[in-house]
């Protein structure tokens, strides 16, 4: 770090004071510009207009993109809650309800220790995280946005350990998984550690961008889902997708138990290879959602680290646009950042923080006269 951070971190004021009467100005002023649109708009929008002013949003169209993605983010972790009861016998556990062969490398050792350790923390997170984009709780509960960054922040680094220490056995564990299970964590973490410098050095324009990186990218895990399912059903209709798996984690599925030399008929005719076998030989199995237990575990596990990977590339390419299409924001932003650094005797003020001209050939940035008001 520069030698002069220490300086500048002793000469910042209590966190009370952190809001500026500039800052307030700047409000203020978009308010006004508010109020007049109101009276220029027709009733469909001064309606929606009513919906998402009271939650802080000054921008129509991030009202219901708060609602599309915070809204799946907040009913998949709230759906998903029951399962950090990780080996409980309800239908909603985890033991229960994760896909065909999951429990069976899940349900002990370090294998058990990383399944927990990612449900209990990254559930938590995803939820709290929800709250961090709503507005006006920023405005109004800073210490509460403070804190539950923090919090989030921990839980998400806990919960990307606990996703590396599974990636060998999840659904399937083939390359495909583990190398796209290893890219989201090294870009989530990232992502968080970015945006974290970014915020302690009041870099407000590129915390949103990281946070926003950050979010986008952990939800792949539910466009993951959806890509899974439809693939699975397609190559059920081909019938012709095969795939391997242990003997005794097809013994397990089939019966409850591993133990090879105790069981059922249908077991030994239809996987006669796994007779008097170890339970780490490989078998055959058909891939297909109509079929049984093991084969629908395998039509989701061979769809799985494809789903992935798309869903990945869609987020990825979907956020940037994201931020490109909103660079009035960015800018507005910028400026309050600027206000800030220079109350705070950072140097370079507006451009403290990690910013492109630091590495890339970008022209130095300069504050442009209500630049933030706008």
């Amino acid at each position: 770090m520069p030698s002069n951070f220490d300086h500048e971190r002793r000469e910042r004021p209590s966190p009370e004071n952190t809001t500026t009467t500039a800052t307030e100005s700047h409000r203020m002023a978009s308010l006004e510009i508010l109020d007049a649109e109101d009276r220029q708009a027709g009733k469909f929008v001064t309606a929606m207009r009513k919906l998402h002013r009271p939650l802080g949003f000054q921008k129509g169209y991030n009202f219901p993109l708060f609602i599309i993605f915070g809204g799946a983010m907040l009913g998949f972790t709230l759906a998903r809650f029951s399962y950090m009861n990780i080996g409980g016998d309800a239908s909603s556990s985890y033991k229960s309800g994760s896909a065909p062969g999951e429990w069976y490398y899940a349900r002990s050792g370090h294998y058990r220790f990383g399944i927990t350790l990612h449900l209990v923390t990254i559930i938590p997170a995803g939820f709290l995280a929800v709250f961090q984009f709503i507005p006006v709780i920023r405005y109004k509960a800073l210490h509460f946005h403070r804190l539950n960054g923090y919090l989030i922040l921990l839980l998400s680094l806990l919960g990307n350990v606990g996703a590396l220490m599974i990636a060998r056995r999840a659904f399937g564990g083939a390359l495909d998984v583990q190398s796209a299970v290893g890219v989201l964590a090294i870009i989530t973490t990232t992502s968080l550690i970015l945006a974290y410098v970014n915020i302690k050095r009041l870099q407000i324009d590129q915390h949103r961008a990281w946070m926003l990186r950050a979010w986008f990218y952990f939800g792949v895990i539910i466009t993951t889902r959806i890509i899974m399912i439809i693939s699975a059903l397609i190559i059920s209709t081909q019938k012709d997708y095969y795939s391997t798996r242990p003997c005794g984690e097809i013994a397990f599925i089939v019966s409850g138990s591993s133990d090879l030399s105790n069981q059922p008929e249908l077991f030994t005719q239809k996987y006669p290879g796994c007779v008097n076998a170890s339970k780490n030989t490989p078998a055959i199995v058909n891939a297909s959602m109509n079929g049984k237990a093991e084969s629908i575990g395998v039509a989701l596990g061979m769809s799985f680290g494809m789903a992935l990977w798309v869903a990945l590339f869609v987020h990825a390419v979907g956020v940037e646009i994201y931020l490109n299409a909103t660079p009035r924001e960015s800018e507005r932003l910028r400026m309050v950042s600027y206000e800030r650094q220079l109350e705070r005797g950072f140097e370079n003020p507006g451009s403290a923080g990690l910013v492109v001209e630091r590495w890339g050939d970008a022209r130095p940035w300069a504050p442009q006269v209500n630049a933030s008001k706008k």
